[in-house]
């Protein structure tokens, strides 16, 4: 056999070889694309509350509508979601409404931005040591809890005054602080706290003002329990501030995999669930 006859047989060897291993390989890189097209988008979403049933339907409509994308919920608390979000530990947050996120981007500079509305949960007197409220306008003094940051706070004064507990400064509108209490006739003691503590403290005070969502986390009947009850009504622009939000940061507002989660929320099983959770107090605010 001469030598070019050798050398060609060579090649045609080292083709053949070189094809089997493409094809190897190409397969290999054929199967890892399609295993990576099936992973599943993993939205985080941080919460102050780890009753599930809520997002547990959200899942279930993304499921149903065979969207490949699965909702990690982050509890997070006592830390600040936003501050959380912003720096991109999470993708989402659902815990707060449009008031205290427009006063957390001015305060702490956050470029967030509310993608979707959920729900509007209203901020109720609750006590372990009288049944109602007129048993506790009986007392010479009170020491009454109510959320230290500001929003929150100022919604309780307003709640305290419609109960009939306090008068405020009609100047501070509908964002009064306790500088702003101009009578005080049943001498309150205001203890300021983490709104998500109140609950576990009210053994230490008369009475105190509890958000919803908190008060039922922490066991509480958001109906039955209340010594007063908030009033919700979605059509009063002074409540439309505390509707809560699904919110993102800035730059992602337009993802098209968040837009889906939102739309998966604004269900009718959604809604259901809301009104399961909160046992009729807190409405859902898409509707």
């Amino acid at each position: 056999m001469n030598r070019k006859t050798q050398s060609s047989r060579r090649l045609s060897r080292a083709i053949a070889v070189t094809l089997v291993i493409g094809l190897l390989f190409g397969g290999f890189a054929a199967t890892f694309s399609s295993a990576a097209e099936n992973q599943p988008n993993i939205v985080k979403v941080g919460t102050t509350s780890d009753e599930p049933r809520i997002w547990n339907a959200v899942q279930k409509n993304l499921d149903a509508a065979g969207e490949n994308i699965k909702i990690e919920i982050v509890y997070l608390t006592p830390a600040n979601p936003n501050e959380f979000l912003a720096a991109g530990e999470i993708d989402l947050n659902a815990f707060q409404h449009y008031a205290y996120l427009r006063k957390n981007i001015s305060d702490l500079k956050l470029d967030l931005t509310a993608i979707g509305d959920t729900l509007i949960v209203p901020l109720s007197l609750f006590s372990k040591k009288v049944k109602s409220l007129d048993e506790l306008k009986t007392k010479q003094t009170l020491k009454i809890i109510i959320p230290d940051d500001a929003v929150n706070q100022s919604r309780a004064l307003l709640v305290l005054r419609n109960a009939g507990l306090i008068e405020v400064d009609e100047a501070a509108g509908t964002s009064p602080l306790i500088r702003d209490v101009k009578s005080n006739p049943f001498n309150i003691e205001f203890i300021e706290i983490t709104g998500a503590q109140i609950p576990r403290s009210l053994d230490d005070a008369d009475a105190g003002i509890i958000n919803c969502g908190y008060a039922t986390d922490a066991g509480f009947d958001p109906v039955n329990d209340p010594i007063f009850k908030d009033t919700i009504d979605l059509k009063n622009p002074a409540q439309q501030a505390f509707i809560n939000i699904i919110a993102a940061r800035t730059a992602d507002k337009d993802n098209e995999i968040y837009k889906k989660v939102v739309n998966a929320y604004h269900q009718p099983n959604v809604a259901d669930a809301i009104r399961e959770v909160y046992k009729g107090a807190a409405l859902p605010a898409w509707e």
